[in-house]
């Protein structure tokens, strides 16, 4: 015999039908009006968590994203720090697969092409603010050194900008004849040294200091200016010409 009791009601207490919703309906509304928000109220309108999952749902689109974004800033901090994490470091999150690794790598990449897009064939020094934007998109969330050169022409304009070394944690091998030789082959009349510390902290090592005084004496025997060398940290940049080290 069936007790009707023990058949789970179709019914609330006031006799109407309760239907409950799709999971799927309500991740699919969550996502309308997310992105109805970013569209109609842009950027400053969504926080980092929620930036995520928009670049998120075209890795995974039948997935509820917003746990694997939590995971992510929690492990690296912020969404500057997620979208430039190697690889190897994102992929160690659970549900970091290689589509959400491809899309993360691709807003780190047209970041980086427009604030690039922002100095290349311009004055540097009319556009300072720019240069060290750039700087800082490109360099300053690396977990290892990178040592770039700015290459500027007669008047000022930068005409490349190449990386020249990749280093550990602390350290990243320089040699200043392979930085003037190739000053020397794109015609540059100056240069700007730039490269970043890991650590935060932007202050000139002993190393630093000695390596660009001997880039900047082979570069004055060459007529080549040395503009600058910037060590960019993570928030902040020490210039060594503000510094007096120039």
């Amino acid at each position: 015999m069936i007790h009707f009791a023990e058949v789970p009601s179709l019914f609330g207490n006031d006799g109407l039908k309760v239907v409950s919703r799709p999971a799927s309906v309500d991740m699919s509304m969550h996502r309308k009006r997310l992105r109805d928000r970013f569209a109609n109220c842009g950027a400053v309108s969504v926080q980092d968590c929620e930036l995520l999952e928009l670049v998120l749902f075209r890795a995974l689109p039948r997935q509820d994203v917003k746990p694997l974004a939590i995971a992510l800033l929690e492990t690296f901090g912020d969404f500057n720090e997620v979208v430039s994490a190697t690889p190897a470091r994102l992929g160690r999150i659970d549900g970091c697969v290689p589509a959400v690794i491809a899309e993360l790598k691709i807003v780190e990449a047209a970041a980086q092409r427009m604030a690039r897009a922002k100095i290349m064939q311009r004055c540097v020094i009319s556009s300072w603010s720019a240069v060290i934007d750039y700087c800082h998109t490109v360099m300053a969330h690396r977990d290892t050194e990178q040592f770039r050169i700015l290459f500027l022409d007669t008047k000022n304009t930068l005409i490349a900008d190449e990386e020249h070394g990749q280093g550990t944690l602390d350290h990243v091998p320089v040699y200043p004849r392979e930085v003037l030789k190739r000053a020397l082959e794109l015609n540059a009349a100056s240069i700007i040294l730039v490269h970043n510390h890991p650590s935060g902290d932007p202050t000139p090592s002993e190393a630093d200091i000695a390596m660009t005084q001997k880039i900047a004496g082979a570069a004055e025997a060459l007529s080549i200016t040395l503009h600058d060398h910037i060590i960019i940290g993570k928030s902040r940049e020490a210039s060594f010409r503000e510094w007096g080290l120039l």
